[in-house]
């Protein structure tokens, strides 16, 4: 079955970075788009960023320029690099991988950034 498995997540001061890895199985990894999204209590899960099959990539405005995210097709793995991090990044981050009309989702990890 598919599994997307997220895993880097924690507690860090604002300023501070993290990296979070998401390996996915049981699907043909390299043809899918992968994404990042987050959801912080009380708020709609929102897109992080996202990078198509041949490598394009896409950023929420609130992470431009601190968030980057890669892939590698040879683990089946997809990154999210977070650089200066801030409160407002806290949130239980979630893995998503799409292809046409099918969509799946990882468990999610806690991010929680504070002093």
């Amino acid at each position: 079955q598919v599994q997307l498995v997220e895993s880097g997540g924690g507690l860090v001061q604002p300023g501070g970075s993290l990296r979070l890895s998401c390996a996915a199985s049981g699907i043909a990894f390299s043809f899918y788009a992968m994404g990042w999204y987050r959801q912080a209590p009380g708020k709609q899960r929102e897109l992080v960023a996202s990078i198509t099959i041949s490598g394009s990539t896409n950023y929420a405005d609130s992470v431009k320029e601190r968030f980057t995210i890669s892939r590698d097709n040879a683990k089946n793995t997809v990154y999210l690099q977070m650089n200066s991090l801030k409160p407002e990044d806290t949130a239980v981050y979630y893995c998503n991988a799409a292809i046409f009309s099918q969509m799946y989702w990882g468990q999610g990890t806690q991010v929680t950034v504070s002093s």
